[in-house]
């Protein structure tokens, strides 16, 4: 066991079995095995490795499909048929592709930790920046171009201690963060097309989301949407715990999603981490690890990286699985103490950052975490856990999927507090309104829950016809800007400049609205009003026509006039 550390890797009996070192107590370690234990017994040999869990970076991630400690499931399949066999020993990257290198930096040239030496063509999608690693600087003494293996080296850099091989693969540890040069704030905002989402509960870029909800209120169409449309280079999916058929549904439609921006295959810049209920308890723990440093691998490139992991109940559940075989102290409803300082770590690792390296560049990772809690209970300590460190909590609940609301984010539940950091960008790019609109729009949905208390104790003949009116509009805002049809071509995105556009005209109609009970009309009058119908149908005009919206604020004013 001499030089052994904490998580080092080692190989657990002659079927060497990967495992990691998680308890040092003396003369004995607590090794968790990231695979099936059945038939392992004392006097099996241990092989130590003497290196901690780490993932392989390089040409080669972009349209994968690995399990939690990132071995290829294509590769393991061919290999082994339709399932993991035990032992099994797979690199993460294809040792025989080519890829074909084009260099930036000359010989002779100074490079140090982060900087960009060449570009591969990984996808259509995805251009790969070739780097230094972190930990290296000095002179480039040769330089290669042409078509190499991840392996093979491309560039020699003498360094301090000697000769340094630079090849098209470098390998990280998953626990350790990839270091960056600064933090910046998160300004920038990431739009998923989903109104909701994007005016009501904005994400910013580099930062962190929570959607908590029960079985059935539509936390797997979020996520296509999200990865369908965000505002993002690269898209990663972190599958932790789900359920088996849950997740073959993912690794089926996913392949199958056209990128609506280019038209490829969204596969072309994806990558997927898919980890099991039925997979090894100890690997699940890892997953949320190895999706991270991938995602951190490419926002050292400068691309906005956003990354899903569904769920992060079912990884914390491994940690208290784990937690319990080493008999540690429990905490709250049985997870171990430092169930809060592991979640915050990992949420802690997104980010906008400035690049390590040159040239001077920006990276973004974005983290969604989808949470489960036990028949949709927010008291959970994980629910709980997760909302001290993020800063968007989307609240979905089940009553409003049943009432076929989709999203089924609760607008009176949820909130975002990257709204105050955004107000400079959204009023430079989308409009000075916007912002004040969606705070009126707000107001009104609070002040339509209030009335309903009203109306279900006495009555809406209680109401006066301001109240009446108001009621209306709140309906208005939930069915013809909230609720929005994933599955639609045309309602499935909708731009900023059209949210903005809509937002203003169902408001509009509001004080529109209010003008003409000052006038004389009765709310009944001015319901059966055929430019309700209109509004009703803004969500169907498509992109190119949303000039269209000018016109029914138009109409609203000749109603007025």
């Amino acid at each position: 066991m001499s030089g052994s550390k904490m998580y080092d890797v080692v190989r657990v009996s002659e079927k060497k079995l990967i495992g990691e070192i998680i308890e040092l107590k003396g003369e004995i370690a607590s090794i968790q095995v990231y695979e099936e234990t059945g038939g392992i017994g004392p006097g099996e040999p241990v092989f130590p490795t003497y290196e901690p869990l780490s993932v392989e970076l390089g040409p080669g991630l972009m349209g994968s499909i690995y399990d939690g400690v990132q071995r290829p499931l294509d590769d393991i399949m061919k290999q082994a048929g339709n399932s993991i066999a035990r032992g099994i020993s797979i690199p993460g990257l294809d040792r025989e592709h080519k890829w074909k290198f084009k260099p930036i930096k000359k010989e002779g040239n100074k490079v140090g930790g982060g900087d960009i030496i060449g570009e591969v063509q990984e996808t259509v999608l995805v251009t790969h920046k070739v780097m230094i690693p972190p930990n290296v600087s000095g002179k480039i003494m040769h330089m290669k171009e042409g078509e190499f293996t991840v392996t093979d080296v491309v560039c020699v850099v003498e360094t301090e201690e000697g000769e340094r091989e630079i090849t098209l693969m470098q390998k990280w540890p998953v626990r350790k963060p990839r270091p960056c040069i600064d933090k910046l704030p998160p300004d920038i905002p990431m739009y998923t097309g989903q109104r909701v989402i994007d005016a009501f509960f904005p994400v910013a870029k580099g930062g962190s989301a929570c959607v908590p909800g029960p079985f059935g209120s539509g936390k797997t169409v979020i996520q296509h949407q999200i990865s369908k449309w965000a505002d993002a280079d690269i898209i990663l999916f972190v599958g932790c715990g789900e359920r088996g058929n849950e997740m073959t549904d993912v690794l089926l439609e996913f392949p199958e999603l056209k990128d609506p921006k280019s038209g490829e295959p969204l596969m072309k810049r994806t990558l997927l981490v898919a980890n099991t209920s039925n997979m090894p308890v100890a690997a699940r723990e890892a997953s949320v690890y190895t999706g991270i440093t991938i995602a951190e691998y490419f926002r050292d490139m400068g691309y906005s990286v956003t990354l899903q992991a569904d769920s992060t109940s079912r990884w914390a559940e491994a940690m208290r699985e784990i937690s319990g075989r080493l008999e540690e102290m429990p905490g709250e409803e049985g997870y171990p103490a430092y169930l809060g300082t592991r979640i915050a770590e990992f949420y802690e690792r997104a980010g906008r950052v400035k690049c390590l390296g040159e040239p001077d560049r920006e990276g973004f990772i974005t983290v969604i975490g989808s949470v489960s809690p036990p028949g949709g209970d927010l008291a959970d300590p994980v629910v709980q856990s997760t909302l001290r460190v993020v800063k968007v909590f989307w609240d979905l609940q089940d009553r409003l999927a049943n009432a076929r609301h989709f999203p089924a984010i609760d607008w009176l539940s949820s909130y975002s507090l990257y709204t105050d950091s955004l107000k400079k960008w959204v009023e430079e790019n989308i409009g000075k309104e916007f912002q004040s609109n969606v705070k009126d729009a707000m107001a009104i949905l609070e002040r339509e829950a209030e009335l309903q208390e009203i109306v279900r104790l006495v009555g809406v003949e209680s109401l006066s016809s301001e109240e009446i009116l108001l009621l209306e509009v709140a309906r208005s805002i939930r069915e013809d800007f909230l609720h929005q049809n994933a599955f639609h071509e045309i309602d499935t995105y909708t731009s900023t400049k059209k949210q903005e556009k809509m937002l203003s005209a169902i408001l509009h109609l509001y004080s529109g609205g209010l003008s003409l009970l000052k006038s004389g009309k009765t709310v009944d009058e001015i319901v059966k009003l055929p430019i309700w119908e209109r509004i009703s149908r803004m969500k169907y005009i498509g992109e190119k026509k949303i000039e269209d919206i000018d016109k029914i604020n138009k109409e609203i004013d000749k109603l007025m006039g």
